[in-house]
């Protein structure tokens, strides 16, 4: 109507009203959607093998989270091995103990292999290497650990060095975080106050004219 007879508001305008519109008209259906998909997502994911294996893998090789959930699982794994061989429990019940808290199947996994090699009179060297979890460098330490007789103090120093890098990697996405967040609202209330203009520099254009 602001627009004259037989005008229509530009198409920026149009379409942020559809877009309005349509999240106003289906919201009970937008939140009842995305529950029901968690709900469903969070059932596959811890009561069906198959779902955690391919979930937990994704966390492992996801873009830029994916190295920090790898860092988390090798200091949890090296602080909580070698604090369990330090205080003198066996390395073969340590490493079940380190099992049931790994919180990756992959991870699992990995100590799995790791308890059958020890049993086997093996080193632990090898299934770390193989399993594609421990970088070059931790597996050196450990495996350097090992021949020297101080396996629980050269885990609890790799536990150190990740837990630092994992520090300093939250550190590092947090401060990214604000200025993404401010980034996205701009563009919202940019769009919207854009769309509110258009019509009137429109109706003004059409004035001058």
């Amino acid at each position: 109507d602001m627009l004259g007879e037989g005008e229509q508001l530009p198409g920026f305008t149009l379409l942020v009203l559809a877009i309005s519109d349509a999240i106003k008209n289906n919201v009970l259906a937008v939140i009842g959607g995305a529950v029901a998909f968690f709900v469903v997502f969070k059932l596959i994911i811890n009561k069906t093998k198959f779902g955690r294996f391919v979930w937990d893998k994704f966390l492992l090789i996801m873009p830029a989270l994916g190295p920090l959930v790898k860092k988390v699982a090798i200091a949890r794994f090296s602080r909580t091995l070698g604090t369990l061989i330090s205080s003198g429990v066996p390395i073969l019940q340590a490493l079940n103990i380190v099992k049931e808290t790994a919180g990756n199947v992959h991870l699992t996994i990995a100590i799995e292999k790791v308890y059958d090699a020890v049993k086997e009179g093996e080193t632990i060297v090898k299934p770390l290497e193989g399993s594609g979890i421990f970088p070059p460098m931790v597996v050196s330490m450990i495996d350097i650990g090992e021949e020297t007789g101080a396996l629980p103090e050269m885990l609890v120093k790799v536990a150190d060095v990740y837990e630092e890098e994992v520090d300093n990697a939250v550190s590092a996405l947090t401060s990214l975080l604000e200025p993404v967040m401010i980034v996205f609202l701009a563009v919202i209330v940019g769009s919207i106050v854009i769309a509110m203009f258009l019509p009137l520099i429109a109706m003004m254009d059409k004035l001058g004219s």
